[in-house]
């Protein structure tokens, strides 16, 4: 067997022990901090003394998908080549969403560490991210979603409700999340995975702000079973794919810009399309409102136009070219809209009104996520770090994606074989 693999130029040395990276969907570093204040965490909170606790930026735009897939391949879009959840295709005018790994470049580590004879399990809340976590994977994927009917040929694995002890959770409910780490736990103690990837779903930090109750608890419980990996002997690692903002004016309704309707009362109706990346099958939680769209102009010569009329916009913090969103964001060029644009903080953008169902968003004030604002994300180790890693950590800009090279790379060997 080999003591390493290479991936986009990244050398991971194969681990001697169990490791366990969980990508905790949504968490604002507000929410780490707050509990740690609260008392709910102290499991997180010793990481920070005995571990090493600190933050890291996601990749733009700060949504689920393209973060999942570069904290697997440890690279940003423009390397692996998916930017969003939900995309328009150029050629054929068709808006597509991303269900399987047909837009992925490349392999992705958890693929490569099955290859090199690693037990591997990727489990992810949402079915969305099921097919690319598993594209090409020889191991244990599925999601809590679809719990319920996995099979041995597609899934590498049956019966999940039997193994976790409990039916698949309602797709809007904290236990969507909680069944990923007891399913993983359970692999783990059966020693039936030695890395996992377990990635989260963002239903209780969309609709709760940091210290409510509600987030508390939440948080109470993935503490919990973090310390819980740690007691079967795993190194583990917690980032986050994006933060998570209040998007709400004054007097708390959503403060949202259709910019479609207004590039249409600006330039004619049909002049532009605007697609918003963060949609997904599920939008009761954010009624596919983020801080980050892109917009196609039917006839060229209005592009520039259009992004001095956007720019001056309230609420916009960003408009950018396709190339000027490809350097400054790390996004693939090819694939990139004529102009993408990013909301201030407190600000949520949308295509035209008629397109958002925001009735199923009225019951609590909207947060959301897609913008500059919600790029940090913790970025937590359940050991300490080699010299060279601390080094690293202190003289470089963390990334979300980094975090297997610092799992698999830069735990100390002594510490390796800590509980």
């Amino acid at each position: 067997m080999p003591k390493s693999i290479t991936l986009h130029q990244r050398q991971y040395a194969l681990p001697t022990q169990p490791v366990v990276v969980i990508c905790i969907d949504g968490c604002d570093p507000q929410y780490i901090s707050q509990g740690i204040a609260d008392g709910v965490c102290p499991t997180i909170a010793r990481l920070h003394s005995q571990g090493f606790a600190d933050t890291a930026d996601c990749v733009m735009p700060s949504f689920t998908n393209p973060n999942n897939v570069s904290i697997v391949t440890g690279v940003p879009p423009a390397v692996h080549g998916i930017a969003g959840n939900y995309s328009l295709d150029r050629d054929t005018g068709k808006e597509i969403m991303m269900t399987d790994a047909s837009l992925l470049r490349g392999e992705t580590l958890l693929a490569l560490l099955a290859k090199a004879g690693i037990a591997v399990a990727a489990i992810t809340a949402k079915d969305k991210l099921r097919k690319v976590l598993g594209h090409h994977l020889h191991g244990i994927c599925f999601s809590s979603e679809k719990a319920a009917s996995c099979t041995l040929e597609e899934h590498g694995i049956d019966d999940v409700e039997t193994l976790v002890g409990r039916p698949a959770p309602d797709m809007y409910s904290a236990d969507l999340s909680l069944f990923v780490l007891d399913a993983g736990l359970a692999l783990l103690r059966q020693q039936r995975a030695q890395v996992l990837y377990l990635s989260l779903s963002d239903y209780i930090q969309h609709k709760f702000a940091p210290g409510t109750a509600q987030s508390n608890d939440f948080l109470k419980a993935i503490d919990d079973r973090l310390q819980a990996f740690i007691d079967e002997g795993a190194i583990v690692g917690c980032v986050a794919d994006h933060g998570m903002s209040d998007k709400n004016n004054a007097n708390g309704t959503p403060d949202v810009v259709f910019l479609q309707d207004l590039l249409e009362v600006r330039f004619g109706a049909g002049s532009a399309r605007v697609i918003c990346p963060i949609t997904d099958p599920f939008v009761r939680h954010h009624g596919a409102l983020g801080s980050f769209v892109r917009v196609y102009a039917k006839d060229p010569a209005d592009i520039a136009p259009m992004i001095d009329y956007i720019s001056g916009l309230s609420g916009i913090e960003d408009t950018l070219s396709r190339h000027q969103a490809a350097v400054k964001l790390g996004l693939p060029e090819d694939r990139e809209a004529d102009i993408v644009v990013i909301a201030s903080e407190s600000c949520v953008l949308g295509s035209c009104a008629s397109e958002h169902d925001l009735s199923s968003v009225g019951d609590r004030p909207l947060r959301s996520h897609g913008g500059y604002s919600e790029q940090s994300v913790p970025f937590l180790i359940s050991h300490p770090l080699n010299g060279e890693y601390r080094q690293r950590a202190a003289l470089t800009r963390l990334r979300n994606f980094d975090i297997f090279d610092f799992v698999l790379n830069g735990v100390e060997m002594a510490c390796k074989s800590m509980n």
